[in-house]
């Protein structure tokens, strides 16, 4: 979908395409565009509520198989390392117009996988081998299916939406973060083996869904070669994977944006585990932390709820820049928590105000992103997110151990005032801010419309 420009210009893109090819060249939604995106929204939540039903009580089932924790550990960390490096691959493809193909792939593919997970567990005498390898197929399809899943708003909605459609997605998947664990506990009393069977289930439900959606998904311009002409040279492919990061390298904000979610996922991460370390320290069960959790996870499903007219009138580097001051005190606060109630409110607040920032980065991504590069670009992002994240918890761990709970936390809040002054400096395009003033884009009226 073409976005509106706020102002006249002439010339090329900044991607070197002409005007009129760039980010989304359709101006209005498609007359399905509502119903695709209601598939769209069952299949995110679908998959979201099956994921952390089965997450949340697989490193029980390797334990009352038998397994040590050091080789759940083990599983832990490969299937993070294989969502990391085997997501990218499906970049190129989804964004060369088999976006629709890819996902409802592994959809099927994890749904196969999470099936015989769930005979291994109803069996009770899966080798660790058979389930290792059971979870590395299915997150590897998993990060396939979320890296295809890049970009599909600004391929099926206007552009007015997407703020409002990117904020309900991000409800359902918040609700989910919410009754997911509970469902997962629940059903693992039950029967060890039903939340997999669940998310084998959520998994068909989400191929269901994407294979009914009527938008091919695919951008406009997918920059293959035309027919007959000379063959590309052999280091062409590694230049298709690597023009995400191209596309981060020449965009300002995109920049902005990579560090933010990076920092962002970082401290959370980071927050998260000390929490868990503080109340283990106040001599707390785990009956606390699952009321932190759920705290965190209705303000969080709050916040993304009010996302779209909290940040309806301002840029997207304004609404990064204020919400990371916001994020300073309840970090800084977290130091002289004690109850869990205390914990569950500030991590309350602090989940309440990412969804705000969330929302309005990822409208702006697909507002300056070219569709036939969302996939890649998403990707670069995730990536950088993802691996930095991934080591918060043994920062996290380590400087705990050391110097205390309350250093770590008030790190964690000199680093997000680090960032927000970061973010507060950076100046809003004058594009960007002139579109904050206009308001989103219109779709142009249809002929009957005119008439």
């Amino acid at each position: 979908m073409e976005r509106r420009p706020a102002g006249p210009s002439t010339g090329d893109s900044p991607y070197g395409l002409p005007q009129g090819s760039g980010p989304g060249a359709r101006t209005g939604a498609a007359p399905y565009a509502r119903r695709d995106i209601r598939l769209f929204w069952w299949a995110g939540t679908a998959d979201a509520l099956g994921s952390q039903a089965s997450g949340l009580v697989l490193p029980l089932l390797l334990l009352s198989l038998g397994h040590s924790p050091a080789e759940v550990g083990t599983v832990a960390g490969l299937s993070a390392a294989a969502t990391l490096l085997l997501g990218p691959l499906a970049a190129v493809p989804a964004d060369r117009g088999a976006r629709k193909r890819v996902m409802v792939g592994s959809a099927v593919v994890s749904a196969a996988s999470m099936t015989v997970v769930t005979a291994a567990a109803w069996s009770g005498s899966a080798p660790l081998a058979v389930l290792l390898a059971l979870v590395l197929v299915e997150r590897a399809a998993t990060a396939c299916y979320e890296t295809a899943s890049l970009g599909t708003v600004a391929l099926v909605c206007a552009p007015a939406d997407h703020r409002r459609v990117l904020a309900r997605l991000q409800a359902g998947e918040r609700a989910a973060l919410v009754l997911g664990p509970a469902l997962g506990g629940l059903l693992f009393h039950a029967g060890r083996w039903l939340p997999f069977l669940v998310d084998a289930v959520s998994y068909v439900v989400a191929a269901a869904c994407i294979a009914a959606m009527r938008a091919g998904l695919s951008p406009q311009h997918t920059g293959r070669p035309a027919a007959g002409g000379p063959s590309r040279p052999w280091w062409a492919p590694a230049a298709e994977a690597g023009a995400g990061l191209g596309v981060v390298r020449r965009e300002p904000f995109l920049r902005l944006a990579l560090l933010w979610i990076a920092t962002i996922n970082t401290v959370l991460a980071a927050l998260y585990y000390t929490t868990v370390f503080a109340l283990q320290d106040h001599g707390r069960g785990a009956a606390p932390l699952g009321l932190v959790l759920a705290l965190a996870g209705a303000a969080g499903l709050a916040g993304a709820l009010a996302a779209p007219r909290l940040a309806a009138r301002r840029s997207a580097t304004q609404v990064l820049g204020t919400v990371s001051w916001l994020l300073v005190p309840p970090a800084a606060a977290l130091a002289v928590a004690r109850d869990a109630w205390q914990f569950g409110l500030l991590f309350g607040l602090l989940c309440a105000l990412t969804p705000l920032a969330t929302v309005a980065l990822q409208a702006r991504v697909l507002h300056v992103v070219p569709p036939e590069l969302l996939a890649r670009t998403g990707t670069v992002l995730a990536t950088a997110s993802g691996a930095a994240a991934a080591v918060a918890p043994a920062v996290a761990g380590l400087v705990t151990e050391q110097a205390g709970p309350v250093a770590t936390f008030t790190g964690c809040a000199v680093v997000l005032a680090g960032l927000a002054l970061y973010a507060h400096c950076a100046p809003a395009s004058r594009r960007e801010a002139a579109a904050a003033r206009l308001g989103p884009p219109e779709a142009p009226a249809t002929p009957k419309e005119r008439a």
